[in-house]
């Protein structure tokens, strides 16, 4: 693996986290994600699903995760199976994770081959009521792609129909919006080869340079540094795209002039970090884009501060609209007329600025969590205001990675250049090297 081992201690306390949400005799199954075909006898390159990474650390495809906490004998409490190589796969893949590097990666240390899978299974449903099953169930997930997890589930219900079934995700989306200092300490080192990546974009962008030459620096930073790549697909989309919020096209050209709205992030560990910066494509801003990024920045500051224990996301969101508001009167895109209203809470803005303000990251740049729990210490959020102005063709995202502590809000990208000044000097020594 291309980053430093992840004390297993990280994994044990989720799952024993996890197991104290568990109703009595009761087991909780998780399945690995399946390998995803692409055409021919191609796969794209393989993804864990985030909860078996969270409670195992295990990245191999085929594994399965049974938590069973009142188990008559302590060594049947947490189990993995995992598949067993042999002597074909190894010589066209490579080895498979053997009983000792899955206990040392897990910390479980009962682990089963995955052809003891049913066996196993049937032994332990004997002496259990309830089972909780596994699926994503993230707000904005849509897909017509059956799952491992849903074919299992499926066939859980058909053989096994007098148990009780529960759902694993609301305790995890509970546990995961929180973390440790481990999982800090991960996401910390994402958003420092992040920012790597982005100033090696400063050195090196010019005009006339595609959108995909920009995004080749990104990448090669990445890899460079230990990072399996994105974190999720990158924006690189310069002049009117950059109105385009989920561009990623990435095939335009970086014309004189122009501004470009670069939206990427390593992951590092499985963990990612999410940037947004907004440069000029010659090192230097015109007076009107000045005065957008200007008002974006202020926006940014001013909300970093107000994350804290507390608040909610739809305050959050509300302060920022006001903000947003009065900061486009002031750019001369609305009127007072246009954000007066008797309750006083315009959402004028939204013609400029149409998405939230902040999500939760993690294992996933749109981390498992619920909008509706106030901010707690230990939760890592983004902070992402935004004015996007199709009639200009200018488009300006900046955003950060937030720590919620129980004293002040911590930027985890904080030493990433953002101030105009800083940017446009980087980009003068880029021109003169």
């Amino acid at each position: 693996m291309r980053y430093q081992p992840i004390d297993p201690s990280l994994f044990i306390q989720n799952r024993e986290r996890f197991k104290r949400q568990m109703k009595p005799e009761s087991v909780a199954i998780f399945h690995s994600n399946d390998p995803m075909p692409r055409n021919g006898d191609q796969f794209f390159p393989y993804v864990q699903q985030s909860d078996m990474i969270y409670l195992s650390g295990v990245a191999q495809p085929k594994t399965i995760l049974l938590l069973y906490p009142d188990a008559p004998r302590a060594e049947m409490k947490e189990i993995l199976f995992v598949e067993k190589g042999n002597d074909h796969s190894t010589i066209w893949e490579g080895s498979k994770l053997s009983k000792k590097q899955v206990r040392e990666i897990s910390g479980i240390q009962k682990v089963f081959w995955l052809e003891q899978w049913q066996q196993v299974l049937t032994s332990v449903l004997v002496d259990v009521r309830r089972i909780y099953i596994h699926e994503n169930e993230g707000s904005a997930y849509q897909t017509d792609v059956v799952s491992r997890n849903m074919r299992c589930a499926r066939e859980l219900r058909d053989k096994f129909p007098f148990h009780k079934y529960h759902r694993s995700q609301p305790i995890l989306r509970k546990l995961r919006m929180n973390k440790s200092e481990e999982e800090i300490k991960l996401i910390r080192h994402a958003c420092q080869i992040t920012d790597q990546a982005f100033r090696s974009v400063l050195r090196n962008i010019k005009a006339g340079m595609r959108e995909y030459e920009v995004e080749s620096h990104i990448i090669q930073a990445f890899i460079a540094r230990g990072s399996s790549g994105h974190a999720y697909e990158p924006i690189v989309a310069s002049g009117a795209s950059a109105c385009v919020l989920h561009y990623i096209q990435n095939d335009g050209t970086c014309e004189d002039g122009d501004l470009v709205l670069l939206d990427f992030g390593a992951q590092y560990a499985h963990y990612a970090s999410d940037l947004s910066r907004t440069i000029p494509v010659n090192g230097r801003f015109s007076p009107r884009q000045r005065e957008v990024y200007s008002a974006v920045l202020d926006i940014l500051y001013r909300t970093r501060e107000m994350m804290v224990p507390g608040i909610t996301m739809e305050e959050l969101n509300r302060e920022v609209g006001a903000m947003m508001n009065h900061a486009l009167v002031e750019l001369g895109l609305l009127n007072k007329k246009d954000i007066s209203g008797e309750s006083g809470t315009s959402t004028a803005y939204r013609k400029y600025f149409m998405h939230g303000v902040a999500h939760h990251l993690g294992l996933d740049v749109h981390d498992l969590s619920n909008r509706n729990t106030p901010l707690q210490a230990g939760m890592v959020l983004t902070c992402e205001p935004g004015i996007y102005i199709p009639e200009e063709k200018l488009g300006i995202r900046i955003e950060n990675n937030i720590l919620v502590t129980d004293e002040e809000p911590v930027d985890l990208m904080a030493d990433i250049p953002i101030e105009i000044e800083e940017i446009e000097s980087l980009m003068q020594v880029g021109v003169l090297n």
